[in-house]
């Protein structure tokens, strides 16, 4: 039995600083915030984090996005905060999540979708502001039913861990608040408020989780007060698993950070592509499928 690290707080591993920005499709220019520990089991099972900074689009005709693309294996989690991402996929789902939305598509046997720039943001055009995170499924679930989730903001409930933090929880719990998602694995995602500059705050998460900690905007001290590690915007700390307190310490008034947690999922990660199995033999079928017209329906 693992020793108890209740009432412990959580260490930082590493911090990933900013990796340079790049082009998915014509419309998302984003940070790839996992850099090279992406598809990794540190961060299971979590598999890739996608960051569009605001950015400003003028108005236009034209479509701005990712066409038509497979995927298999794992969910995609869709954040907008500003500016409008409209989604449609092969099992005839197509919605638009404005800010504070959230998407959450599980492709599990496979689906086949294309996301866009929303066709009233594209005429208006404006600031553009969102997050792409790839979440791993067990082998039991992977060939399982695609499924979808739209999530809207006001569907999101708000734990106040106190007067100098404010979280959205969107999946998991916090503080007593349970977020609407529905997951394969014990998963949190919280959007966390930080008004104030200076004012550390203690938010209770899972010992023996892994714990990943954004910074959206400004800029933190995160773990003991003795030994804290600074993040900057766009950078991100990996904590280790034992303790359950996450001290952070907001640099700059409004901080903004997303938590990402999750119970590890103990199982060989082989990716490639769209596809994230088990096994290089489930990628070879994954494309052999998706080639012959299998994958998708």
């Amino acid at each position: 039995m693992a020793p108890s690290s209740a009432g412990l707080m959580k260490r930082v591993k590493s911090v990933l600083p900013p990796s340079g920005r790049h082009w998915v499709g014509n419309g998302f220019h984003v940070y790839p915030v996992f850099a090279n520990k992406a598809f990794t089991a540190e961060l299971s099972p979590w598999l890739m984090f996608d960051y569009a900074a605001p950015k400003s689009f003028p108005p236009t005709s034209s479509k701005l996005g990712v066409g038509t693309h497979p995927h298999r294996g794992f969910e995609t989690v869709t954040i907008a905060f500003q500016g409008e991402v409209e989604h449609g996929d092969s099992v005839g789902n197509r919605d638009v999540i404005g800010p504070g939305d959230v998407q959450w598509m599980t492709a599990a046997r496979g689906i086949i979708h294309e996301e866009y720039h929303s066709t009233n943001f594209a005429k208006t055009g404006g600031t553009f502001e969102m997050c792409q995170l790839w979440l791993n499924l067990p082998k039991k679930d992977k060939m399982k039913k695609p499924e979808y989730q739209p999530i809207l903001a006001k569907q999101i409930p708000t734990a106040t861990t106190s007067t100098d933090c404010s979280v959205r929880v969107i999946a998991g719990t916090c503080h007593g608040v349970t977020g609407p998602a529905k997951t394969h694995t014990p998963v949190n995602l919280w959007d966390i408020a930080l008004p104030t500059a200076n004012r550390p705050v203690e938010i209770e998460v899972p010992a023996n989780h892994n714990t990943i900690v954004f910074v959206r905007r400004g800029k933190i001290a995160v773990g003991p007060s003795e030994k804290p590690h600074e993040v900057e915007s766009q950078g991100v700390a990996l904590m280790h698993r034992d303790g359950d307190i996450l001290r952070i310490d907001p640099k700059e008034k409004d901080t903004q950070v997303l938590l990402l947690g999750g119970e590890p999922i103990d199982e060989p990660i082989a990716a490639q592509g769209p596809f994230v199995m088990n096994t290089h033999d489930e990628i070879r079928q994954a494309h052999t499928d998706f080639m012959s017209g299998k994958l998708g329906r």
